[in-house]
This record gives structure tokens, C-alpha cells and sequence, in this order.
């Protein structure tokens, strides 16, 4: 089994990045459950919403580094 992996991993990697693009869709296609078309659409809502907020100012944008600068020291 592992040999079979490996020379389909190895088989994948050797095709041109447009057949390695639509074989990962196609594998990460196959992972979805049946409610995950919900799922998507719900997150789909939220960043709406979001981006809604952000527009409108109702939300504070915080600057990505400074953020992750500050959690790095919180969580270590």
C-alpha cells in the first residue's frame, strides 16, 4: 500500500502545474461531504457580512504582524 502511495505521489508531482492544479481540486472535491455546499455558503455569508462591516466602519482592522507579534508572546 505504501508503495502504491508513494508511486502515485511521485506520478502526481510530475505533471505540469495545470494537471496538478485540477488533480487537487478534483481530490479535495472528492473530501466533501454532503453538507459541506451549506457550509460553504454560510462562510461565504460571514465574510459578506464581515467585509460589509469593514466598509461601513463599524469594525477596527488590526495590522497582521503586530497581531501575530502580540499571540506569539501571549501563547508561548
Amino acid at each position: 500500500m505504501i508503495e502504491a502511495h508513494e508511486a502515485v505521489v511521485s506520478a502526481a508531482l510530475a505533471l505540469p502545474v495545470e494537471a496538478r492544479v485540477e488533480l487537487a481540486e478534483r481530490l479535495l472535491n472528492s473530501l466533501q461531504t454532503p453538507e459541506q455546499g451549506e457550509i460553504d455558503s454560510a462562510w461565504a455569508e460571514e465574510a459578506e457580512r464581515r467585509i460589509d462591516q469593514v466598509e461601513r466602519g463599524e469594525v477596527k482592522l488590526i495590522p497582521g504582524e503586530p497581531l501575530i507579534t502580540e499571540l506569539q508572546a501571549r501563547y508561548k
